[in-house]
């Protein structure tokens, strides 16, 4: 399992599942103000929203949040928001994308560096990383959706890539030109997904182990906790047992 998943669920363990939720909602929210601004208001006419209020609505965004959003950006109260891109390392060597949409680039440059920095990272220029990463569609469904074989079944069917199972569910990838193909075929056969992205996946992971581990999640959590970021994906390859000895 990819290492940007990973630290997710530590979060959830250790107790931080509340806080890390109302960012999650903060985090949709805006995405969807930025999709419904871009484009029509509507999600059947606007295919970025559409998937945008999807995604909230698998995270179980309440629908009158969803709506404000939409109001805010089809009213004119929007910021401008810019969608920025950082690559760097951190402890361990392992590869960082960080995606972000801000209205403050200088901020969101500034928070982002020092939180490399603090951690043992190194923030590099782009591209020194996105190259040794694949730009595909991802698609999550929970562990209800079904066992592993109907969802490896399905994703055959659909025409996906790949498939990763585990107890926190199913991941789904596909290329990402034919994920809107593969996204509609799999709900026919497991229903609603949990989110459909289109995402950074690495070509190969890269093995975390001893202090370097604790040291990487706290960086990736203070990431994932930034007002401005999006998205964090790390290359790193985490055994249970370090992952077990952090969940403490």
């Amino acid at each position: 399992m990819a290492g940007h998943s990973k630290f997710k669920n530590i979060m959830h363990r250790k107790g931080r599942a509340d806080s890390a939720r109302s960012k999650l909602f903060s985090k949709l929210s805006r995405e969807i103000t930025v999709a419904a601004k871009q484009g029509l208001p509507d999600p059947a006419m606007n295919a970025r929203l559409r998937l945008a209020v999807n995604n909230a609505k698998g995270e179980s965004l309440p629908k009158d949040v969803i709506d404000r959003a939409i109001k805010k950006a089809s009213g004119g109260e929007a910021e401008s928001y810019e969608q920025i891109r950082y690559e760097g390392f951190g402890p361990g060597g392992v590869g960082v994308i960080v995606e972000a949409l801000t209205d403050n680039r200088n901020r969101a440059a500034a928070n982002v560096r020092s939180i490399f920095t603090k951690n043992g990272g190194n923030l590099g220029e782009s591209g020194s990383v996105s190259f040794m990463w694949d730009r595909v569609g991802e698609i999550r469904y929970a562990p209800a959706a079904g066992s592993e074989d109907k969802v490896m079944e399905a994703a055959i069917e659909a025409g996906a890539d790949d498939v990763e199972s585990d107890e926190d569910g199913h991941t789904i990838y596909a290329a990402f030109e034919l994920l809107s193909d593969v996204a509609t075929a799999l709900e026919a056969a497991l229903g609603p997904a949990r989110s459909t992205n289109i995402v950074w996946k690495p070509q190969v992971l890269n093995p975390v182990a001893g202090d370097a581990v604790a040291t990487l999640v706290k960086m990736l959590e203070a990431l994932e906790d930034e007002e401005d970021v999006q998205h964090v994906y790390s290359n790193a390859d985490i055994s249970a047992e370090d992952l077990e000895k952090l969940a403490g």
